[in-house]
């Protein structure tokens, strides 16, 4: 059995629906903090199941019976998503699951200047030490995030960052599929994965996507930290997730997120979707 956290979200969500494409509604259950949520993978005959990573007694009944088991990574700006993430794996270990995938990034390493990719990392450190087979899905940025990370560049004509760098701009569809494909395939993928785009433009680039998307030249330009740090808290944005949105950005520039590998095209059979479907 394939047992899927996370479902009620988009990524894991659309997972589940390529899975029953091709898998008995048996074969699969769902694990969610809100059964409720849930209700259109009842209404299709999958098993759900409550589960909470912060009610860690709840875990190993939620997990029992697994062959492979995705977990979802923590997406709680204010939790100690480590902490969470040990006790998932924990209990994975105590319900003897016989796969653990988790849902990791790209820029997964310590010290990055971007949170979430030293947590990614701190997870995998975790998962080698489980004992328990595992493969960590190092998805792309997802590529919707531009909608943010260019700014209001409809309105003000131009895309304003504090600091340039390249980025595997990764269909999240897409990588919810791959992890389908992952789940559903006979060999085994030990270990991290990249799962990317097959290429990693600028935020210039993005710029000359933009203009030819809108049919108008939308201009670029890098303004530095303190500049875009003003900036952005002028225009309303939280402090502390601007703070946070820095650290994407300078860990862009130190081509944390420039690596492409062929891998995700060839599990999904196709060319990935490209960044430029997402700027409007």
């Amino acid at each position: 059995m394939i047992v899927i956290t996370g479902a009620t979200g988009a990524l894991n969500g659309a997972t589940a629906d390529h899975l029953l494409e091709h898998l008995d509604p048996s074969g699969l259950a769902v694990v969610t903090r809100d059964p409720s949520r849930a209700q259109r993978f009842t209404d299709r005959g999958v098993e759900v199941r409550r589960g909470d990573y912060a009610e860690p007694d709840s875990l190993p009944a939620a997990f029992s019976g697994a062959d492979r088991l995705l977990l979802v990574s923590s997406n709680d700006p204010g939790a100690d998503a480590v902490a969470l993430h040990r006790a998932a794996i924990d209990a994975a270990v105590h319900a003897g699951v016989g796969r653990i995938l988790y849902t990791s990034h790209q820029g997964a390493a310590h010290g990055s200047p971007f949170a979430p990719a030293d947590g990614h990392a701190a997870t995998e450190d975790l998962l080698r030490a489980s004992g328990l087979p595992w493969t960590s899905l190092r998805n792309g940025f997802y590529a919707h995030s531009t909608a943010w990370l260019m700014g209001p560049w409809q309105s003000t004509g131009a895309v304003s960052v504090p600091v340039d760098g390249p980025v595997s701009w990764t269909a999240r569809q897409d990588a919810a599929e791959a992890a389908a494909r992952i789940l559903l395939a006979d060999e085994p993928y030990d270990g991290p994965v990249t799962l990317t785009a097959p290429t990693a433009p600028t935020f210039g680039e993005l710029a000359e996507f933009a203009s030819e998307r809108s049919g108008r030249t939308i201009g670029f330009e890098v303004l530095g930290e303190d500049e875009w740090l003003a900036r952005s808290t002028a225009a309303g944005q939280d402090p502390h997730m601007a703070g946070f949105l820095l650290g994407m950005y300078r860990a862009a520039g130190q081509g944390r997120f420039a690596g492409t590998d062929p891998l995700l095209g060839q599990l999904l059979g196709r060319a990935p979707r490209p960044v430029q479907d997402q700027i409007s």
